[in-house]
């Protein structure tokens, strides 16, 4: 199935027509108006996210809506660079089917790559050397730092990793994480802990545990997301049960709440 269709075409003529007159000088909305790049990004990181959840879900008329959400977003930004004489949607759209094209030849051309992992060590490659024409020097050049922290660390470690500066395996980075533990530990039976110290022990273990997941293959970002999901529901049983009772948690003693984590820990696994 394809989606090139007239219909679709035409919905997208639409969205940028009213994207152009939200922005419009004169008959525009003055929220829209008074927007520029700096203040729209957090509500496009924001709308990915909410992307991403509704995945998690599976909440497909959720995902529907936050979809178009992200799309907007991407027309917002195409609007502000034509009204700058920088670049249309035009030049976006037509911007990424090529750099597709180019890192595809095993589709668009002639090249073979006969497996995933043969496709993405081409992909890593042609990168760099995209990056080496922008004159990005380094191999962990072009990692954006608006990534969150632990995504980032996977990226950058990877790329570290390609060029042989890793850990052999799980267990050796375990090694790392007691050493680091330790650390913390010893910052913290001092007199007075320094928080800029503390903050660097805890930002070194968190570092260790994203490479952890990275050798586990498993994203980071997505195991805390799913221990986030836990606690949600886990604290959400002890509320419901303490209700249950008359009583907030806020009443009820930690060994209480505890024993009621428990239940509900139980109920999980059962």
């Amino acid at each position: 199935m394809i989606n090139d269709t007239p219909e679709a075409a035409e919905e997208l003529r639409r969205l940028l027509r009213l994207m152009a007159v939200l922005r419009d000088p004169d008959r525009g909305c003055p929220w829209d108006r008074a927007q520029d790049f700096d203040t729209i990004a957090p509500y496009t990181i924001e709308e990915a996210y909410e992307v991403a959840d509704a995945i998690a879900r599976r909440d497909w008329t959720a995902l529907l809506e936050e979809l178009g959400d992200l799309l907007f977003q991407v027309v917002y930004y195409a609007q502000m660079g034509a009204e700058q004489g920088r670049f249309d949607f035009g030049a976006i759209a037509r911007g990424i089917s090529e750099k597709m094209i180019r890192r595809h030849p095993h589709v668009f051309g002639n090249e073979s790559r006969p497996t995933a992992a043969a496709q993405t060590e081409a992909w890593e490659a042609q990168k760099a050397e995209e990056r080496a024409s922008r004159a990005e020097t380094g191999l962990l050049a072009g990692v954006p730092v608006a990534l969150p922290a632990l995504t980032r660390a996977l990226k950058l470690t990877r790329r570290a990793a390609r060029a042989g500066f890793d850990w052999p395996d799980a267990e050796a980075v375990l090694d790392k994480l007691a050493e680091e533990t330790a650390e913390l530990r010893a910052e913290l039976a001092g007199p007075a802990p320094d928080p800029a110290r503390l903050a660097d022990e805890i930002g070194d273990m968190l570092f260790v545990l994203a490479n952890l997941a990275r050798k586990l293959e498993l994203d980071p970002e997505a195991a805390l997301r799913g221990a986030n999901a836990k606690f949600e529901r886990r604290f959400g049983a002890i509320e419901a049960a303490l209700a249950a009772e008359g009583r907030t948690p806020a009443e009820a003693s930690l060994a209480e709440m505890e024993a009621l984590w428990q239940a509900a820990k139980a109920a999980e696994r059962g």
